[in-house]
């Protein structure tokens, strides 16, 4: 079954350029990752330092395995961002309810 995880993240005003190249280049390895079927990106409009990414994976087996690798070998990425985010990330990861 699909699954989708939900990413909050909040970056620091004075380096939101260069946080947004850094998400540019994760993004477009998390979109080329086994399983991805899709990566949308929400600006606030009222805060461009609030961003939130919607992934789209084939199951909660691929998104799980996406995580380790960006725990593991992956994890340059992040390491590159965590300068530029102002406060802790939130990730909800979960499948689709169609009985709510």
């Amino acid at each position: 079954m699909a699954s989708t995880a939900i990413l909050d993240l909040r970056f620091k005003p004075e380096t939101l350029d260069q946080a947004r190249e850094i998400v540019r280049r994760i993004l477009t390895e998390t979109r080329a990752f086994d399983g991805c079927l899709g990566v949308t990106v929400i600006e606030d409009k009222d805060d461009p330092a609030h961003l939130v990414a919607i992934e789209q994976w084939e199951s909660l087996d691929k998104d799980a395995a996406y995580r380790a690798w960006r725990a593991g070998d992956g994890a340059a990425g992040m390491a590159d961002l965590a300068p530029h985010i102002a406060g802790p990330p939130s990730l909800v990861v979960g499948e689709p309810r169609s009985d709510l």
